[in-house]
């Protein structure tokens, strides 16, 4: 789904080459139809199965975007010589990133390039985010993230996220918190990285998330597209990138490539 920042979040869901508003929908019963084809998000060919939320097995094995350094990134090995795709890796993980703090399922530390800030924060559900650190790449990323995450969740449970909104957390007094936590750790990787690489922020902005939801569910329910092709429900609302429907939730990251089709009921 694409997102715009607005009072609430504007989702659009992309049917092929359309984009279908989504924001209309919510208190509307659809029905969701996986049509039984899966074409790779990256070379569109017909693949029977689909690896890390759109490849073909040829792509997950050869792309550099799937290897475990994008989920893990304090294991780049760029620097070693054995990137899968260097000049990928040029342009997508030898610039500046962004650690943060959000508030998803409850505090967390995460990471995104700086181009993709505020969108990772709406596609995880966050409802509060606030910059921490500007970073030179993301394998340095990965390294202060690692200190952070000795003191603060990294992952957010997505059944909590989609239980409601949190209680509101004061980022900026968890900022102040764990930095002086981490503070000899991150002057070590200053010191061998450089200044410039690893530049503390102070006084950012936080971003507040609205999502638009008429009603959480009380138990979350997850849809399989692959065991039951067809879903109907009322669309209660979306949130990250899950559709929130009466009937049960659907991660719609999770199909990328998936032949859908969405009706109205």
């Amino acid at each position: 789904m694409h997102t715009a920042l607005e009072t609430p979040v504007q989702y659009q869901m992309v049917l092929g080459e359309h984009l279908e508003p989504l924001n209309t929908l919510v208190g509307q019963a659809l029905q969701l139809e996986y049509r039984g084809q899966i074409n790779c998000i990256h070379c569109d060919r017909k693949t029977s199965k689909s690896f890390s939320q759109g490849y073909c097995y040829p792509c997950f094995k050869r792309l550099a975007q799937c290897d475990s350094c994008i989920v893990s990134p304090e294991k780049c090995h760029y620097h070693q010589g054995t990137c899968r795709e260097p000049q990928w890796g040029e342009t997508h993980c030898m610039i500046d990133h962004i650690v943060y703090l959000a508030n998803t399922s409850g505090l967390k530390v995460g990471i995104t390039r700086h181009s993709q800030v505020p969108t990772r924060w709406m596609d995880q559900g966050a409802t509060q985010a606030l910059p921490i650190f500007r970073v030179g790449s993301r394998y340095q990323s990965g390294l202060v993230e690692t200190l952070f995450k000795q003191h603060v969740a990294d992952k957010t449970s997505w059944q909590a996220m989609l239980k409601g909104a949190n209680d509101e957390v004061d980022l900026e007094a968890q900022r102040q918190r764990l930095v002086a936590e981490c503070a000899a750790q991150v002057e070590a990787l200053q010191a061998e990285h450089g200044l410039q690489a690893i530049s503390v922020l102070e006084g950012q902005p936080e971003t507040r998330i609205d999502y638009p939801v008429l009603e959480y569910p009380a138990k979350v329910k997850s849809f399989n597209l692959d065991k039951s092709p067809t879903i109907e429900g009322t669309l209660m609302g979306i949130k990250g990138q899950y559709l929130i429907f009466d009937t049960g939730v659907i991660n719609l990251r999770k199909y990328g490539g998936y032949q859908v089709a969405l009706h109205r009921l």
